[in-house]
């Protein structure tokens, strides 16, 4: 409680002296918006909002969830490969290092304007934090460990599912979390060259110079990225408890 309290307090004395800056002329409302504005355009137009944010959401998750399920497979096959990471794993991180809003409109080409460019976005953006941190985990194992599974003849799948997935869970949990946050960075960054979502919203606000509608999207996308944060420390308080790691 008292996590969600101190936090919760700042917000509100923060909104508050904000309002009371704008109201008495302090702050340029054509910069910064008082507060009662970004309520009012919730108000102006709901169904935009609404449908943005769904939009968003479903695209983020999508993206997040293929990259969870292939990251993990591809970490996978690497750690049974120590040749084959060796040869792959350097052109997936010189990938990594090229920005996703110069790729975007490639993606538009290829997959056409909408959902599919948006999805690809962001599992382009958030797979490879897994990849990475599920190597790493799977290299964190203890290795006193790995001569016993050998004296009993494990096979490399018992060594990988017994042995090293457990050792690497923390890690791979890590990499969730930085995931889930890249994902939205993605799907925003394809909404801007592939229309929809609350990415299209803020490209509109931007040419008719709305910085309360662009406020109030980035308001969204924070409660977004705290929903999904919150999703995984759930499933990581439950996985623990369960088998306390």
């Amino acid at each position: 409680m008292k996590k969600i309290f101190a936090p919760s307090l700042v917000l509100i004395l923060s909104m508050g002296l904000l309002e009371i800056l704008a109201l008495s002329g302090f702050l340029n409302q054509s910069l910064i918006p008082a507060p009662s504005d970004l309520f009012k355009v919730l108000f102006e137009m709901p169904e935009e909002i609404l449908q943005g944010t769904q939009e968003t959401l479903l695209n983020s998750f999508l993206g997040f969830l293929l990259s969870a399920v292939f990251g993990l497979l591809i970490a996978f096959v690497f750690s049974l490969s120590k040749n084959l990471r060796d040869a792959i794993l350097p052109f997936a991180v010189f990938f990594q290092t090229v920005p996703i809003i110069a790729i975007a409109p490639l993606l538009v080409i290829y997959l056409g304007f909408g959902a599919p460019t948006v999805i690809a976005s962001a599992f382009i953006v958030s797979i490879f934090p897994i990849i990475a941190n599920t190597l790493v985990g799977l290299e964190s194992y203890p290795k006193d460990q790995l001569d016993l599974f050998k004296i009993y003849r494990a096979s490399p799948f018992q060594i990988l599912f017994k042995l090293k997935l457990p050792s690497a869970y923390r890690h791979i949990y890590a990499g969730f979390k930085i995931s889930a946050g890249l994902s939205i960075v993605g799907v925003i960054a394809g909404e801007f060259v592939a229309g929809g979502g609350l990415g299209a919203l803020i490209d509109s606000a931007r040419t008719q110079q709305r910085v309360d509608i662009v406020f109030v999207a980035l308001f969204i996308l924070a409660l977004i990225g705290l929903f999904y944060l919150s999703v995984l420390a759930l499933l990581n308080f439950t996985i623990c408890k369960k088998r306390p790691l």
